[in-house]
């Protein structure tokens, strides 16, 4: 029987092609996982540059190219016949020495670009001054090694990135720009996607690099596993090395924080964090989030990724408010009044709720017993907007034990007004970092840090944090900001933009139009009247995530709002102001569309 791996090209290039076609591939791919009669065979590729590719004929027309070792197939990709033949003829694969993972390296461009980069190495080589078995003990291939000995700049670096594999652009990007061999260890380490030493890297071993490369590989055993990695969302089961390393790592002794700017995953993360500790845990596990729109859109992911009922049923999703709220009603019996008479405010409710959370299952350092907690596991997102209130209670409502605590947030998407350290909460996290945005291109992210001002913004941990390592992992569309005469002119504007989108193909449900106030939102929902198109404040676009967003009214006097006039509440209503928008800004995956009349927001980058 084979032991076949499904690269995450593979789904989506499979969902793309017309039905028959599809039920064709599907049943072939069965047939050959079971090893039965009428599976496809492995066929030889001519002029390969690495053996061991090979093609299987799946449907009419189409073709997957694997990468196989004795009983091991790592399906690659799925593409009509001429272009999966010439995909097998250009690439090679190998494993990098240093932390074992799979490597694809496209040689046939490579040796297109040899000759331009020997030209230029007569004025000069880059890594000149640092020997081969520095760079061999980075990780770089032996192979590839004469050929970056011709580099002479950054700038050639940043070409061949496409051409690389990112476990070999990302130490070369580091040396080139003047970082020490420390530094690019620790940037080749951050590709590992476990934290323990798994002893020595045997790179002639292709089906334990592909176990070591969660974002490349995962491997099905039987009709059920292949059919769930077919037809589930990438999210499910394609997890980037950082993102895996956190997600599933086997326990943390201490709180876990995780900050990352927008689209590096940290809801992702936190998704995954918990389906991890409801199958392996040891009690019940909380998903706390910003809103109820969250703690649904949240709760449906979670219905995907965790296929076992039973496992499904040891997650809650809620938010602070709403935890506060039960743990009163549960105790006074009766929902607490938040308007009206004898009501109190949500500050006061959380106080409530946390000295009595305190009563019945003891202070919050005793947990002697942490059966008498609520909850026994915690995932917080979004947990740049939890308040010291709320903290304090989502504190008490876990035991102090092995895997208490796993938090994500984002200090630079803080929309409320609460700036709390952790510590200062009886909370003292240990932070790790995500860098790489995966959902932004890098002429949007570029634009949005711009916007945002990449200076640091207090942290969840005592200090700040900044955007100056936040980087995107592809390139894409420009944002488009259009300034019109008139509110009636931007309006029309903004109906012939979404309807060119709709013409494009993007579906309804992948379009977001954002204004900063509920009035702007009504003129824009008359102005698609009939069109079945998302249109919301900025604050409520928070958490989520479109193919393509437009924005409307990013003009003076409405982004920002009016701020106060004393000095340091005007400075943080403005820098509150920037944050709304540039969490609308970054909810685009492919392109953002930002409209104006009369003069444009500030905030505008020029």
């Amino acid at each position: 029987m084979p032991r076949l791996a499904i690269g995450p090209e593979f789904p989506r290039e499979l969902s793309a092609l017309a039905q028959p076609v599809r039920r064709d591939a599907v049943v072939a791919l069965r047939r050959f996982l079971l090893n039965v009669s009428g599976a496809p065979h492995p066929e030889r590729v001519r002029g390969a540059r690495d053996p061991r590719v090979a093609t299987l004929r799946l449907a009419e027309g189409h073709r997957g190219v694997v990468v196989r070792q004795r009983d091991v197939y790592w399906l690659r990709t799925l593409l009509p016949d001429p272009e999966a033949w010439a995909f097998a003829r250009r690439h090679r694969y190998g494993v990098n020495p240093a932390i074992g993972v799979v490597e694809e390296w496209d040689d046939e461009a490579l040796a297109r670009v040899e000759p331009a980069l020997r030209r230029s190495a007569r004025s000069g080589r880059l890594f000149a001054p640092i020997c081969d078995g520095d760079l061999l003990g980075l990780g770089l291939d032996g192979h590839a090694l004469p050929l970056f000995r011709l580099i002479t700049t950054e700038a050639d670096v940043a070409a061949l990135e496409p051409l690389l594999p990112p476990t070999q652009y990302v130490p070369l990007a580091v040396l080139a720009r003047g970082g020490t061999l420390s530094e690019a260890w620790r940037e080749l380490n951050a590709w590992r996607a476990v934290d323990r030493d798994e002893g020595p890297i045997d790179t002639e071993d292709l089906y334990a690099a592909l176990l070591r490369s969660p974002d490349r590989a995962v491997f099905v055993s039987d009709k059920v596993t292949l059919d769930r990695v077919l037809e589930a969302p990438a999210w499910c089961t394609f997890l980037y090395p950082p993102q895996h390393r956190l997600a599933r790592a086997a326990g943390y002794e201490h709180p876990v924080l995780v900050v990352g700017g927008a689209g590096t995953g940290k809801t992702m993360v936190a998704l995954h964090r918990a389906a991890h500790l409801a199958a392996r845990g040891s009690g019940p596990v909380l998903l706390v989030t910003f809103s109820q729109s969250l703690v649904e859109e949240l709760s449906a992911k979670l219905d995907v990724l965790i296929e076992d009922e039973v496992v499904r049923k040891r997650v809650e999703v809620d938010n602070a408010e709403r935890l506060a709220v039960r743990i009163v009603a549960a105790a006074e019996g009766h929902r607490p009044a938040l308007v009206g008479r004898g009501a109190r405010s949500l500050a006061q409710l959380t106080d409530d709720a946390l000295r009595l959370l305190s009563i019945t299952t003891g202070d919050l350092l005793d947990d002697v017993d942490p059966g008498r907690k609520p909850y026994r596991h915690m995932v917080v997102d979004e947990a740049q907007d939890v308040s010291p209130a709320q903290w304090r209670l989502l504190r008490a409502a876990v035991p102090r034990a092995r895997d208490d605590l796993f938090i994500v947030g984002d200090p630079h998407q803080r929309v409320t007004d609460t700036k709390v350290a952790l510590g200062a909460v009886g909370i003292p996290a240990a932070q790790h970092a995500l860098d790489r945005s995966h959902r932004l291109p890098q002429e949007l992210l570029s634009f949005t840090v711009r916007l945002r001002g990449g200076g640091p913004s207090p942290g969840l941990v005592t200090g700040v944090t900044d955007l100056s390592a936040f980087s995107a992992t592809r390139h894409g569309e420009r944002p488009v900001v259009r300034a019109y005469d008139t509110p009636e002119a931007e309006l029309a504007g903004l109906r012939g933009t979404i309807d060119a989108w709709l013409a494009d193909g993007v579906p309804a449900r992948e379009i977001a139009v954002g204004a900063r106030n509920q009035r702007l939102v009504r003129d824009a929902k008359r102005a698609l009247r009939g069109l079945d198109v998302r249109a919301s404040t900025f604050q409520h676009m928070k958490g989520l995530e479109f193919e393509r967003v437009a924005l409307i009214g990013v003009a003076e006097g409405v982004v920002p709002e009016p701020p106060p006039d004393e000095p340091y509440a005007r400075a943080r209503a403005l820098q509150r102001e920037r944050s709304i928008l540039f969490v609308a800004c970054t909810r685009a995956r492919s392109m953002l569309y930002i409209s104006h009349s009369g003069r444009g927001s500030p905030f505008l980058p020029l």
